[in-house]
C-alpha cells in the first residue's frame, strides 16, 4: 500500500469538512441559516450513497485502484469548483419563501441538493474504496480520515477571516487536488490527465474570476440595494459572516415611530450581515437632547425613570446606546459578539469612549462574568417589521431564555429594569412568548405579586415591555399615561389599568389579543400554553428556540384558519427541516434496501451490519448535533461551536480508531468500551450543562481546554466501534463492508435532521438519551456477535 494514501485521505477528509462549513456560510448569505442542516444532511447522504454504489462497483474499482482512487479525488476537486461556477443555479435556483407556492422552486431545491451531493458522494467513494481495499489497515485509515476532518474544521477558522465566501470552495478544492496528485503513478500519468487537467482548469478559472453569490430577493440587503443611489461603502468577512455597510440617501430606520413625529430622520447608512439587517449607523452626539426613539415605544423605560447605568446585550450598531446617551445615561455597556460590527462602527461612526464601553463578547458569557449592577438592560428588538415567516425558527437564541432573564434580573439594581420591544405580529406569537417569559421570570424572582412588576405600552406597530425589579409605583404609572397621550400610544399592562385606555389611539380588530395578554398575566397561563395554537411557552437553555412557534399537531387547525397556502409562511424554517427529514429518510432507506437485491436479504451478518452500524451512526450524529447546540452558547457563535465540536470529536475519534487495534484484544474488551460510551453519555446528560456554565465566562484559552476535556474522552471511545465493527464484518462476510458503510452514512443523515427536531420538541436531554439508547443497541448486537480471530 502506498503510504501517501494516509496523507491523501487526510487532505480529502479535511476538504469535505471545510467544504461543509463553507457551504453553510454561502447558503446563509444566499438563502437563510437553517439551510446549514441541509448541508450536513446532503454531505452524509453522499456517504450513504457511496456505500451503495461501492456494493455494485467494488470489483471494477478495486481492480483499477491505482487509477480509480486518485481519479475520485480529482473529480471531487473538480465538482467543488464547478458548483461555484454555477452558483446562480445552485444557490439561487430556489427561494425559501416560494417553495410552498411555486413548484419550480421545489425543483430548484432538488437540483441544488443534487449538485451539492456530488462532491460529497465522490469524496466518500474514495474513502470507502480505501476502506474496502485496505481493510486490514482500517484503524490507521480511519484515523487519517477523522484526523484530517478535524484539521479541516480548524482550517476554516483561518480561511473565514482571509477569504471571501465565494472564493472559499476554490481554496478548499486544492486539498483533494493535491491528494489526487500524491496518489498518481507514473505508468497511469497519461490516463490521469483526463481528470487532472479539468480539475486544474476549474480552480484556475475560479481564482481568476470569482463568481458573485446570488441572494434571495426577500433578504434585507436585496431590498436595500434597490434604493436609489445605494452603494456598498465597506465590506469584511469573518466566521460571523459577510458584513456590508450600505449607504443610500433614501435609507431610513424608524421602528414603530409615532405619527406625531415631524422631524427628518437622519439614518442613511446601515450594516447587513449575510444579507440580513444588522442595524443603522446613527450619530452619538453627547450634547443632543433629542432622539427619534423618544417618539417610539422604546422610550418606555426612560419615561418610567432616569437610568444612569445601562447595559445593552447584542448592541448591534449602537442605536440604543445612542438613545440612552441622549436620555442622560452616564455609563453604557454595549455587549456585541460580532467583532466586525465593532470594527466598522469605530471606523465609520466615532462614539464617546468616556460614556460608552463596548465589550466584544457573547451577552450570556458577559452576564455570567459580570458582577456590576445596572439600572436598565435593553434587549434587541424581536423580529422585523412585517415578520420573517418563521425563518429563524431553528436558530438558537440564548439571550431570550428563562435562564438568561434570571441572570439579567440578578444584574439589576434595586429599581432596575429589563426592557424589550417586539413588533406586533398576527397571529400573535412573538409578543405573547416574550410576555410569558417576563411573567415567568417575575413569578420566579418576585413570587406572589408578579403582575406588579410589568409595564407595557403599544403603538401602531410595536409593543414595548418593561420588567421592573421593584414594584411599579403610582407616580410611574401617571408618567406612562401622560407619555402615551403625548405620543398617541396605548397603555397595555400596568397595575390598575382600565380597559378603555388600552385601545384609545390604536384600535384592534377584536379583543382577542387583550384577552390573551390578560390570561398570561393571570394564574391561567399554563392552560394557555397548552391550548393556544402556537408554542408560546418560554424558551429555556435546553430548548433555546425562541422563534419556534409551530405545533405540529395543530397544522390542520392552522389550515382551516389561515388557508393551505398561508400556513408555510407561519414557520418556513421549521417546515423545510421537516420536509428535508422526509426526503432524506426515503432516499436513505432506498440506498439501504437496493443493495439487498444484489447481495441477498438473509444471513451472512446482515443483522449485525444493520444494527451495529445504524446504532453508532445515529448515536454519533445525535451527540455531534447536540454538542454543537450546547457549545454555541459556550463559544458565543455557531461557527466557532461547529468548528470546535467537529474538530474535537473527529480528531479524538480518529485517535480512538488508531489505537483500537491495540486496545481491543477480544470480545469482552469491545463490550466494555461500548458500555463505557453509554455510561459517559448518561453522565453528560446530567453534567454537561453545569460544567459549561461554570466556565462560560472564562477566557477563550480556558474554554478550548474545557471543550477538549469534555469532548475528548467521549469522542475517543466513539472512534472505536466503527473500525472494530468493520474488522469483525470482514471476517464474517467481506462483501457486506460497502453496505455497512452505506448504512452508517444513511442513518447518520437521518439523524442530522431528526436530532434537531427532537431538540426543538423535547429538548437537549432527550437527544442525549436517544444517543445512549442507540449505542445500547450496538452493545446488544455485539453481545450476540461471534468473535472470530481470523
Amino acid at each position: 500500500m502506498n503510504k501517501r494514501l494516509y496523507t491523501a485521505i487526510g487532505l480529502l477528509s479535511a476538504s469535505m469538512i471545510a467544504f461543509q462549513l463553507a457551504l453553510m456560510q454561502i447558503l446563509s448569505i444566499s438563502q437563510w441559516n437553517h439551510f446549514a442542516y441541509m448541508v450536513i444532511s446532503v454531505a452524509l447522504l453522499g456517504f450513504g450513497a457511496s456505500g451503495t454504489a461501492l456494493t455494485f462497483l467494488k470489483n471494477w474499482l478495486t481492480r483499477h485502484i491505482e487509477l480509480s482512487l486518485p481519479a475520485l479525488l480529482l473529480l471531487t476537486a473538480t465538482s467543488m469548483g464547478l458548483i461555484m461556477h454555477f452558483s446562480g443555479q445552485v444557490f439561487g435556483g430556489f427561494d425559501s419563501y416560494l417553495l410552498f407556492l411555486d413548484k419550480s422552486h421545489i425543483y430548484g431545491l432538488i437540483l441544488s441538493y443534487f449538485a451539492l451531493f456530488v462532491p460529497f458522494f465522490l469524496g466518500a467513494m474514495a474513502i470507502g474504496l480505501a476502506y474496502l481495499n485496505y481493510v486490514s489497515r482500517i484503524g490507521t485509515l480511519y484515523f487519517a480520515d477523522l484526523f484530517g476532518s478535524g484539521l479541516g474544521g480548524l482550517l476554516m477558522l483561518f480561511l473565514f477571516w482571509h477569504f471571501a465566501p465565494a472564493s472559499l470552495p476554490f481554496v478548499i478544492a486544492l486539498l483533494p487536488l493535491l491528494g489526487g496528485i500524491l496518489l498518481l503513478k507514473k505508468h497511469n500519468f497519461l490516463r490521469s490527465l483526463y481528470f487532472l487537467i479539468p480539475a486544474m482548469l476549474v480552480q484556475f478559472y475560479g481564482f481568476k474570476s470569482t463568481p458573485v453569490l446570488p441572494m434571495s430577493q426577500y433578504k434585507s440587503l436585496s431590498r436595500a440595494m434597490l434604493l436609489p443611489g445605494a452603494v456598498v461603502v465597506d465590506e469584511k468577512t469573518s466566521p460571523f459572516g459577510e458584513m456590508k455597510l450600505i449607504k443610500a440617501e433614501a435609507l431610513r430606520f424608524a421602528p414603530g415611530l409615532s405619527l406625531t413625529y415631524t422631524k427628518p430622520l437622519p439614518v442613511q447608512q446601515a450594516l447587513y450581515n449575510n444579507g440580513n439587517w444588522y442595524g443603522p449607523l446613527v450619530d452619538f452626539g453627547v450634547g443632543d437632547s433629542s432622539h427619534f426613539l423618544d417618539y417610539a415605544t422604546n422610550a418606555l423605560p426612560f419615561v418610567i425613570s432616569k437610568p444612569e447605568k445601562v447595559m445593552i446585550p447584542d448592541a448591534g450598531t449602537g442605536l440604543y446606546a445612542a438613545h440612552a446617551l441622549a436620555r442622560g445615561a452616564a455609563s453604557i455597556t454595549a455587549v456585541e459578539p460580532n467583532k466586525l460590527a465593532i470594527d466598522l462602527l469605530k471606523k465609520h461612526m466615532p462614539f464617546p469612549n468616556d460614556h460608552i464601553h463596548i465589550v466584544n463578547m457573547h451577552p450570556r458569557s458577559y452576564l455570567m462574568a459580570d458582577t456590576s449592577k445596572y439600572d436598565l438592560i435593553i434587549l434587541p428588538v424581536i423580529e422585523s417589521f412585517g415578520g420573517s415567516s418563521g425563518i429563524n425558527a431553528l436558530q438558537e437564541q440564548y439571550l431570550f431564555t428563562l435562564e438568561a432573564f434570571a441572570e439579567m434580573w440578578d444584574r439589576l439594581s434595586a429599581d432596575g429594569m429589563i426592557a424589550v420591544t417586539v413588533w406586533m405580529d398576527y397571529p400573535a406569537r412573538n409578543s405573547l412568548k416574550m410576555l410569558a417569559t417576563l411573567v415567568e421570570t417575575a413569578a420566579q424572582k418576585a413570587p406572589g405579586n408578579a403582575e406588579n412588576h410589568i409595564m407595557a405600552i403599544r403603538g401602531w406597530g410595536t409593543l414595548t415591555m418593561v420588567l421592573k425589579k421593584s414594584a411599579v409605583e403610582a407616580a410611574e404609572i401617571e408618567r406612562v399615561r401622560a407619555f402615551c397621550k403625548l405620543r398617541n400610544f396605548d397603555p397595555l399592562i400596568f397595575p390598575g389599568i382600565e380597559d378603555g385606555e388600552r385601545t384609545y389611539f390604536n384600535q384592534l380588530q377584536d379583543d382577542s389579543f387583550l384577552i390573551l395578554v390578560d390570561q398570561l398575566m393571570s394564574g391561567n397561563r399554563m392552560d394557555l400554553y397548552n391550548d393556544y395554537n402556537f408554542q408560546i411557552r418560554p424558551a429555556t437553555d435546553s430548548r433555546p428556540y425562541f422563534s419556534q412557534f409551530l405545533k405540529i399537531n395543530r397544522l390542520p387547525e392552522m389550515k382551516e384558519i389561515f388557508g393551505q397556502s398561508a400556513v408555510p409562511f407561519l414557520e418556513v424554517g421549521y417546515l423545510i427541516v421537516l420536509l428535508t427529514l422526509v426526503q432524506i429518510t426515503l432516499a436513505a432507506l432506498l440506498l439501504i434496501i437496493i443493495p439487498l437485491f444484489f447481495i441477498g436479504f438473509k444471513g451472512g451478518g446482515k443483522a449485525y451490519a444493520l444494527l451495529h452500524f445504524s446504532g453508532i451512526g445515529i448515536g454519533f450524529m445525535f451527540v455531534e448535533i447536540i454538542l454543537i447546540q450546547q457549545f454555541t452558547l459556550y463559544f458565543g457563535h455557531p461557527i466557532y461551536a461547529a468548528a470546535a465540536v467537529l474538530s474535537g470529536m473527529l480528531i479524538f475519534s480518529g485517535s480512538g480508531a488508531f489505537f483500537s487495534g491495540t486496545l481491543i484484544r477480544g470480545k469482552q474488551h469491545f463490550i466494555v468500551y461500548i458500555a463505557s460510551i453509554v455510561l459517559v453519555l448518561l453522565f453528560l446528560t446530567l453534567a454537561l450543562t453545569p460544567m459549561l456554565r461554570a466556565s462560560i465566562s472564562q477566557p477563550m484559552a480556558i474554554k478550548v481546554l474545557v471543550s477538549i476535556v469534555t469532548i475528548g474522552p467521549l469522542a475517543f471511545l466513539m472512534g472505536i466501534p466503527f473500525p472494530v465493527g468493520l474488522g469483525l464484518l470482514s471476517k464474517q462476510n467481506k462483501n457486506l463492508i460497502p453496505w455497512a458503510w452505506a448504512i452508517n452514512g444513511c442513518f447518520s443523515v437521518i439523524s442530522t435532521a431528526l436530532a434537531t427536531l427532537v431538540a426543538v420538541e423535547a429538548g437537549y436531554y432527550l437527544v442525549m438519551l436517544i444517543a445512549a439508547l442507540a449505542y445500547l443497541v450496538s452493545l446488544t448486537i455485539n453481545l450476540r456477535m461471534p468473535w472470530k480471530t481470523a
